[in-house]
């Protein structure tokens, strides 16, 4: 009995020192490790530590043995590009696109400090960026570190860019890149790039998105006295406007709430700010009529939507110059690409890549529900814009949606999960040969 248990027990030592002897780099507690040594560099808004962001992916690069390039089409604002070289580089490549910066936080308002990236008991990492989306940047690098580890070898070419300012608007990120002439070399074929958390057991996939209009309505009239009734006055013409928006609000939400219609499939109007009155030193004149009066609203819009029909109901109804109105865009993302035609990503049979990565998922043991526009917008359009296949996707079942939001977390499981079920797109994306291509056979390669 003692011969068994000291078998037993050197056994169990060998296993322990077998493990530990392994690559310490595909330890579950390093990756964890590597994701909080991301998370805890500040890219908040406005002031995003960028260059300490890049040397970080960089430093990654170099222990996988990826190529890696910097672009800097704004100063200060560095892309940092990988490659994982494929058997056969005249085949188009696979794009694998993500943000760097976060949105800013109110630090006092969450629980562990927002860069600290905590681990409580349950093993949800606290931290911005946590979902949004510093989690898909390092699993695509965890994925490919995997990969490279069991000695597979892509057919297509691989890149990740890890890009800029995303979170305010991404002109000196994404749409500069994928306008440029380095972007044209790597003969992308697809873009993955981000989606959202799903509260249930079902990963989400997005295949377009709504594009914003930032509408900016101004009323004008002239001044009176506070207690005088005015037809036409700045105020009461610009709360009309504010009213009838508000009604077209609701009819749209109706929609939603009735489960006739899902939150991207709809437009959607919120105001963003009211500005009004005369301002004095200690508050603002009560006894005067201001003489004008503008109001801001965040409007976004599927591309289903008819967009014709929408601008004449702005000048139409929400600022008609018969009101004494007027109306002008801060932001007018188009809902067409270059080609005319409304910006998706086909989910059908002409779009072998949406069949790919659903069956890359279901092979991982995920479940995915049916697919979505995504309600707000992402770096993505800029890829649709050039005519690409591009499909929001982030691995993150059972978690709440907290992009943006205080306590954003993610459970360090569901993070564990999600490089595995990158693993499985990746090697199924990287191993695709149309079957009707001229390109060289698989026994050829």
């Amino acid at each position: 009995m003692e011969v068994s248990l000291y078998s037993i027990a050197i056994f169990f030592c060998f296993f322990i020192f077998s493990v530990q002897s392994s690559t310490d780099s595909d330890n579950p507690s390093e990756i964890i490790i590597r994701f909080q040594q991301y998370l805890q560099i500040n890219t908040a808004q406005p002031n995003p530590k960028y260059y300490e962001a890049a040397d970080f992916i960089i430093s990654q690069a170099k222990s996988l043995n990826l190529g890696y390039e910097t672009l800097e089409y704004v100063k200060g604002k560095p892309l940092v590009l990988l490659k994982w070289t494929g058997k056969n580089q005249n085949l188009p490549s696979i794009l694998l696109n993500s943000h760097t910066d976060v949105v800013p936080v109110e630090h006092h308002k969450w629980k562990h400090s927002p860069f600290d990236a905590n681990v409580d008991q349950l093993g949800n990492i606290y931290a911005r960026g946590s979902q949004d989306m510093k989690c898909v940047g390092l699993q695509y690098i965890e994925a490919i570190r995997r990969l490279k580890s069991s000695g597979f070898e892509p057919i297509r070419t691989v890149y990740l860019s890890f890009v800029p300012d995303e979170e305010i608007g991404g002109l000196a990120g994404a749409q500069s890149f994928a306008e440029s002439e380095e972007f044209k070399k790597l003969n992308v074929g697809v873009v993955v790039d981000e989606g959202l958390a799903s509260p249930n057991e079902n990963y989400r996939m997005f295949y377009a998105e709504r594009s914003p209009w930032w509408l900016v309505i101004k009323a004008t009239g002239l001044p009176g006295h506070g207690a005088k009734l005015y037809d036409n006055s700045a105020m009461e013409n610009l709360l009309k406007s504010i009213e009838i928006v508000r009604r077209f609000r609701a009819s749209q939400f109706d929609l939603v709430k009735a489960g006739l219609k899902a939150e991207g499939e709809v437009i959607s109007v919120n105001m963003a700010f009211l500005k009004a009155g005369t301002p004095t030193p200690t508050g603002f004149v009560m006894n005067l009529q201001p003489s004008e009066a503008e109001a801001g609203f965040d409007i976004r819009i599927p591309p289903t939507a008819d967009t014709t029909s929408l601008e004449r109901r702005i000048y139409e109804e929400w600022a008609p110059s018969s009101r004494n109105m007027t109306f002008e865009f801060q932001e007018k993302t188009p809902v067409y690409d270059k080609f005319g035609k409304p910006v998706f990503t086909a989910t059908d049979s002409s779009n072998p890549w949406w069949a790919l990565l659903e069956g890359a998922v279901k092979k991982a043991n995920g479940k995915l529900g049916k697919p979505e526009i995504f309600a707000a917008s992402t770096d993505a359009h800029y890829f649709r814009d050039q005519g690409l296949p591009a499909i929001g996707f982030s691995p993150m079942a059972n978690t709440p949606i907290l992009l943006h939001e205080h306590n954003e977390f993610l459970n360090q499981a569901e993070y564990l999960k999600g490089i595995e079920i990158y693993e499985s797109i990746i090697k199924e994306y990287t191993s695709y040969i149309e079957p009707t291509s001229d390109a060289v056979s698989r026994e050829e390669l």
